[in-house]
Formats: C-alpha cells, sequence, structure tokens
C-alpha cells in the first residue's frame, strides 16, 4: 500500500492521552495529530525524533493530521499507525508476497468468530486444496538490537486472540498469526516475555497445538527523505521461539 499523498515532516513535542502527539512543523508551527495506537510505543516516542504525518482534507475531522512514523534512531523507521498492518497484510496476501498464503480466492476482513466474541483479522477462502486460514495480523515496532519483540505491552486481547486461534486448529481450519514487521531495523521476532510472559506462553502453546506463525517485514519508503514511498511488505524474517 502507498499514501495517497507526500507525508509532512516534524519532530515530536510529546504523546500524551494514548491518541493525541503535539508534533512542531518545519515553518514552527505546533499541530495536534492523530495517533492511531493503543499500545505503549516503547521505543517509538524520541525525544524531539523526526516523525511523518498524513493530512486529511476531511472537514468532519476533528484531528487534520496523523502520526504515520517515527524515527527511532538515526536511519531506523518505524510505522506507528496500527490501523495499517492489516491492510498491509491483506495486500501482500492479495500480491502474492506471502508465500505460505498463496491460492485463496477470497479475502474478508473483520469475520466474527470464537467462543470469546472475536474479530478475525483476514478470513481467507476457497483455496482448492486447503482449508480455511484465519489471519491474525499484529504490529512489530519495538526493537532492541536488531531484535523485534511483541507485545509492547501486557495485552489480554493479544492472549485472547491466540485461544481463538487454537481454537481454529482444533476445528479443522488454519490458523495464522502474521507478525506485520513495522521497523526497518528489525531482523528477527521474539516474543516479549520480559513484558507479558503469558503471551509468551500461550503463544509458544499455540504454536505446539498447530498455529502457523510467520513475519514478514515492511520495506516503509526507505530511510532518507521523505519515507512516503508506501508500506509494502517484502520479506520475511524468522520468529524465534527459544526461551
Amino acid at each position: 500500500m502507498k499514501f495517497p499523498e507526500p507525508l509532512i515532516e516534524g519532530r515530536l513535542i510529546r504523546r500524551y492521552k494514548r491518541f493525541l502527539a503535539d508534533v512542531r512543523l518545519p515553518d514552527g508551527t505546533a499541530v495536534t495529530a492523530h495517533c492511531p495506537n493503543t499500545g505503549s510505543m516503547l521505543g517509538c516516542q524520541p525525544a524531539d525524533g523526526r516523525v511523518w504525518l498524513s493530512q486529511s482534507n476531511n472537514p468532519a475531522r476533528k484531528l487534520a493530521y496523523t502520526w504515520e512514523l517515527v524515527e527511532t534512531t538515526p536511519g531506523m523507521l518505524a510505522c506507528v499507525n496500527t490501523a495499517r498492518p492489516n491492510s498491509q497484510a491483506r495486500g501482500a496476501i492479495e500480491a502474492g508476497r506471502i508465500p505460505e498464503l498463496m491460492g485463496y480466492s477470497d479475502c474478508r476482513p473483520e469475520v466474527k468468530y470464537g467462543e470469546e466474541k472475536s474479530r478475525i483479522d483476514l478470513l481467507l477462502s476457497g483455496h482448492e486444496s486447503e482449508p480455511d486460514a484465519w489471519v491474525e495480523v499484529k504490529n512489530v515496532t519495538l526493537e532492541e538490537s536488531g531484535q523485534g519483540f511483541f507485545p509492547d505491552s501486557v495485552t489480554t486481547r493479544g492472549q485472547k486472540h491466540l485461544r481463538e486461534l487454537m481454537a481454529q486448529v482444533a476445528l479443522g481450519d488454519r490458523a495464522v498469526l502474521l507478525f506485520v514487521v513495522n521497523h526497518t531495523g528489525i531482523e528477527t521476532v521474539r516474543p516479549a516475555d520480559h513484558i507479558d510472559k503469558l503471551y509468551g506462553q500461550l503463544l509458544r502453546q499455540a504454536c505446539d497445538a498447530g498455529v502457523e506463525v510467520m513475519a514478514y517485514r515492511a520495506s516503509l519508503g526507505g530511510g532518507d527523505g521523505n519515507p512516503s514511498g508506501g508500506l509494502a511488505l517484502t520479506e520475511s524474517v524468522p520468529v524465534i521461539l527459544e526461551v
């Protein structure tokens, strides 16, 4: 996927109330942007860090700007807009860039399922030889020394999703946990046991139960200049579950 318009560069002043961020534009103007991220954004809020905003011309919106990207360290970009990964995943699947999920003729988002009343991010169906695939998408931006970790805060919702995926495997379908790696410095993905130990335990249990776990990294449009080239998933990265 691509951004419809070039992103606007600024400098982060502060993030607050989870969904708000003050940003200083190049002309010195301070604007308040929507921060579409419910997580802790650990490692993605550098003081005075370079950030990029999208701008909406919809007069009905309270905030015209949305925080999309941040330079976490010099040359390293992360996408903090958690509304993007589902579109990234769907685009990559439909373009055939995820070999493990090729061959499905239909891709439906936000389908209700499970005893815990969840919604799956993507339901793939219509394969000639494979059962339906229930695909849960997670955004990975927490980076430490080239390693990516998920989650960046305790996630009871994520734990529920793992239980729901295991239940789908028990019913005879495929269940997939797809990590969308939205950080250009991440080379591997691991469960963040030091943040949410139970999530790590459930993830390993899910793998043993037959849930497929994979990770694909986004290009984020490059690290120099205006990174408006898009958010395409370009390559797989290893998922390491060993403690």
